[in-house]
């Protein structure tokens, strides 16, 4: 069984009450809901809150009925690694082993339905123990990005032996994006952080690639979002 799961924390600093708020026709949540709903290879679904109302609207579309997530999953800084590992055990309780854990961003609704078997397919013919989300970083350490010495002066935050000049020079660097993650369930219950095993890159374009943290991403996501339903590439 492949194990779909959102996690869907109700506080949020930056955008308040941002997983449920409406956007482009239907809460946040939804988006991600909908794509595991109506994925072929998804057997069941889990999302983890401590929000009553997204909680209840999840299990009233299907979501296991796990419970509310425990207080200590429920800060601010506590882990991705733990929620994941908490709702894994409590979905298997229910639902049985699962062969994969398939989770979902609910704050990067501008996935289309081909990432998620892109790093499904990823995930079965290279075996590994994670498939992680990656854009091309859009500024580079090697080359333009930047960090003050003990002195303020700028430096370039990691230097190669005679500079890099030119960014097509630069070794290739990817920004961790929360699109798509596949995770093997012995890996998520033996490993205390993501980086532990082997984790490999699923690479996509850097335009489904925008994450809601601030009002401003809020407003670019549901930009591209309604763009994306204008052209067709996704339905409400």
């Amino acid at each position: 069984m492949i194990l779909g799961h959102i996690g869907a924390r109700k506080g949020s600093k930056g955008v308040p009450g941002k997983n449920f708020r409406p956007i482009c026709g239907k809460p946040l949540i939804d988006w991600s809901l909908d794509q595991l709903f109506a994925h072929p290879a998804v057997g069941a679904v889990v999302v983890s809150t401590d929000d009553p109302d997204i909680y209840a609207h999840a299990v009233a579309r299907g979501a296991l009925d796990i419970g509310l997530r425990p207080a200590e999953l429920a800060t601010d800084t506590a882990p991705k690694w733990g929620v994941w590992q908490h709702a894994l055990a409590a979905a298997e309780a229910l639902a049985g082993p699962a062969h994969a854990f398939l989770d979902l961003d609910c704050t990067s609704p501008l996935r289309i339905p081909a990432d998620i078997t892109g790093a499904l397919d990823l995930f079965r013919t290279e075996a590994p123990d994670m498939v992680m989300s990656v854009c091309e970083a859009r500024k580079n350490p090697y080359f333009n990005l930047v960090e003050p010495d003990a002195t303020g002066a700028l430096h370039v935050s990691k230097e190669l032996p005679g500079g890099v000049w030119a960014r097509q020079d630069a070794p290739v660097v990817y920004e961790h994006v929360g699109v798509v993650y596949v995770v093997a369930p012995d890996y998520l219950r033996r490993a205390k952080t993501i980086y532990e095993g082997r984790v490999i890159p699923y690479v996509l374009p850097s335009d489904r690639c925008h994450d809601i943290d601030t009002p401003y991403d809020f407003r670019l996501v549901e930009f591209l979002l309604q763009q994306q339903l204008d052209e067709g590439v996704v339905k409400v």
